[in-house]
């Protein structure tokens, strides 16, 4: 499977997502996006630096997370995820070791199913050596 499949399967064809990317663990490049989901490249640095921990967490913590323009309110961390909330939408960031998984929810969607979908492809990444 490609990096656009595992988008378009995994993650939106669970129906629990209706965005999702997949990116270089550094940030420093897109493997996969949904079209219109126009996540910026500064966007992808300061995600890999948060999922770092340090002061690139605090300040997200503080100012919130922003992917494709929105500004999502840091909700909480774990040693390799980020969860964001906007009114009834959020985001869901998982690391692995060479790419992070991104999940945009919307309002119908429970959190707890849309941070499923994106954990379990992140533990499937991971057990495919990335």
């Amino acid at each position: 499977m490609s990096w656009q499949e595992y988008v378009d399967k995994s993650l939106l064809g669970s129906g629990n997502l209706d965005k999702g990317a997949i990116i270089t663990a550094g940030g420093d490049a897109i493997w996969a996006i949904t079209p219109g989901f126009d996540i910026q490249g500064d966007e992808t640095k300061k995600i890999a630096a948060a999922l770092a921990g340090g002061e690139a967490e605090d300040k997200m913590r503080a100012d919130g997370i922003y992917i494709a323009g929105e500004r999502f309110t840091f909700v909480q961390s774990r040693e390799r995820h980020i969860y964001g909330r906007k009114d009834k939408e959020g985001i869901v960031i998982v690391k692995t070791k060479q790419a992070v998984v991104i999940g945009h929810y919307g309002e119908k969607v429970q959190p707890a199913h849309a941070a499923s979908t994106v954990e379990q492809l992140a533990d499937f990444i991971i057990q495919s050596g990335y």
